[in-house]
């Protein structure tokens, strides 16, 4: 059983129809694409018993989208509202059942198809449920995608697993999602982190959030500061695409904290505070999950920086957080990025843009007077807004490849 919305909805209701539509389950991939969020959820489930392959596509996307994208990730079957089939082509050799299939965000490069067995899905669930006390009373409510495995593993499948009744909300309203927190016992929200800290400036003066977890990205510091003060209880979880959540902090104090390490996954990164490679075994498989962080003495795993944002800069190493840290010490300064820039004289450079009512002389003084030479920014600019897109997160790389031309003579004052 799961809540929609108001609307408690029973997946069995669907079960014997699906038994008389869909023809042995368990031999294909399906692509699912519905409007109606319980209806979806309840044939994934149903699929899910089966062991069949299901690849859940987001409402939001064009018929002719998801087609195209449950052709990529080799489903032969598309299914949509009304239990519609649609063939999909696909090549006759490609195994296709007993799989969930997702598509990593594409963040830092083209997307690519993940598929893992239910199998070890049924594992992350178990290990995340038994490792993630703090949370084993409340119940979840679930304002993000249930296609992705944020809102479907962790929100939804480890909800079933303790035999809670996830609350699971398809109307990103703020006033809305604020009003089932109020009527839900012990909530906790999964949500993205641009939905928390809209939610934390939208709280009414004296009110909290009873609990929270955020994923996904790490908060920009004004926002982690706002959240954390009208939260009670704040957790963040970490994890990838290949292996799903493989570490959590039940007590998030600094949004680099990004968790320990759950009992499925083993990982491993940098010590003594100094960053490398973090990579996580899980299932058989060793990953690198492109990230740069380092494990504390207590096994908590502090974040750095993606691997491909640092910033060569004659052969020092420049990482993005320290340059944003000190300008958000700033005051003046609600937002920072910094990211990588082409230099002919030392390979690269750091850039920054900011928003807030802070000047641009400030900005760099402040830099000056608190970063090496070779971490200074080689240009500094101001925006109204930083283009950060709906979840939280910024695409250094877009950011990078905008700026990338030569700078004029005033960003050059600190080269």
């Amino acid at each position: 059983m799961f809540v929609l919305n108001d609307t408690p909805i029973d997946p069995a209701d669907l079960a014997a129809r699906l038994d008389s539509v869909l023809t042995d389950p368990a031999a294909h991939r399906y692509g699912l694409h519905m409007q109606n969020t319980g209806a979806a959820l309840s044939v994934l489930l149903y699929l899910r018993v089966q062991n069949a392959g299901v690849f859940p596509i987001h409402a939001g996307i064009p018929a002719e989208t998801a087609r195209e994208m449950a052709q990529a990730a080799g489903c032969d079957l598309l299914l949509s509202d009304g239990l519609k089939q649609t063939a999909v082509p696909h090549p006759g050799n490609t195994p296709r059942g007993g799989v969930l299939v997702q598509m990593s965000s594409g963040t830092t490069g083209a997307a690519k198809v993940i598929t893992r067995t239910w199998e070890e899905i049924a594992a992350e669930v178990e290990s995340y449920a038994a490792f993630f006390t703090a949370s084993a009373a409340m119940t979840p409510v679930i304002a993000c995608p249930v296609t992705h495995s944020y809102g479907l593993i962790a929100g939804v499948l480890v909800a079933l697993h303790r035999g809670h009744l996830p609350v699971i909300l398809d109307s990103l309203n703020p006033k809305y999602i604020l009003r089932r927190l109020r009527e839900t016992d012990q909530p906790l929200l999964y949500t993205s982190p641009a939905m928390l800290h809209t939610l934390a400036r939208l709280l009414p003066a004296g009110q909290r959030l009873y609990a929270a977890n955020t994923s996904g990205t790490v908060l920009p510091e004004a926002w982690f500061q706002l959240i954390r003060a009208r939260t009670t209880h704040f957790f963040q979880q970490y994890g990838c695409s290949e292996a799903g959540c493989v570490a959590i902090n039940q007590d998030l104090q600094n949004p680099y904290d990004v968790g320990h390490p759950l009992p499925h996954a083993t990982l491993t990164a940098g010590q003594n505070g100094a960053p490398d490679a973090v990579h996580v075994t899980a299932a058989g498989r060793e990953i690198d999950t492109g990230d740069l962080g380092h494990l504390r003495a207590d096994g908590m795993l502090v974040f750095t920086a993606r691997a491909d944002d640092m910033i060569n800069v004659a052969g020092l190493n420049v990482y993005p957080q320290d340059v944003e840290k000190t300008v958000m010490a700033l005051p003046g300064v609600s937002d920072a990025v910094a990211f990588r820039l082409p230099d002919p004289h030392s390979g690269a450079r750091a850039g920054l843009l900011y928003a807030g009512s802070a000047a641009e002389d400030d900005v760099r003084r402040a830099c000056r007077d608190t970063l090496a030479d070779y971490q200074q920014p080689r240009l500094i600019k101001h925006l109204p807004a930083l283009p950060r897109q709906a979840n939280g997160k910024i695409s250094r790389r877009e950011i990078a490849a905008q700026y990338a031309a030569p700078a004029a003579p005033k960003d050059l004052e600190n080269a």
